[in-house]
């Protein structure tokens, strides 16, 4: 168990509350309190397709989340770093290539999230490089 520095604390603080407002803010896709259409580009067709994105969306928010909670020594570390460091660099390399994706959304509401994930992908590297 790697002791981390609170400079390093912090951006980890910072994304698991933000994955933890993006989890929710995905339930509230699901029991449709916000309407699919504003979210995935716009181009979702039915509610079939929505709860598979979803899905999909929570469980690799929950993987991000349990890696980060490894990362900060908030669970028992049960992987080990190196596969920890590859997992946070694929999620660092999935949150650009999103921010790019997001910048060609549809609707207005996606764009936003441009900056959302260009922040994560900021957050992630300060991860990594900090505890490399």
């Amino acid at each position: 168990m790697t002791i981390l520095k609170p400079k390093t604390k912090l951006p980890i603080h910072f994304m698991l509350t933000a994955l933890a407002l993006i989890c929710a803010f995905h339930v509230l896709i699901i029991i449709k309190v916000v309407p699919y259409d504003v979210t995935w580009g716009g181009r979702l067709q039915s509610d079939r397709e929505m709860y598979i994105f979803e899905a999909v969306s929570l469980s690799v928010n929950g993987l991000l989340i349990w890696v980060l909670l490894m990362k900060g020594n908030y669970v028992r570390q049960v992987l080990p770093t190196k596969v920890l460091h590859a997992i946070l660099w694929f999620f660092f390399g999935l949150f650009l290539l999103n921010t790019l994706g997001n910048l060609v959304a549809e609707t207005l509401f996606e764009k936003f999230f441009a900056l959302v994930t260009l922040l994560f992908s900021f957050l992630l590297w300060k991860i990594i490089r900090a505890t490399n």
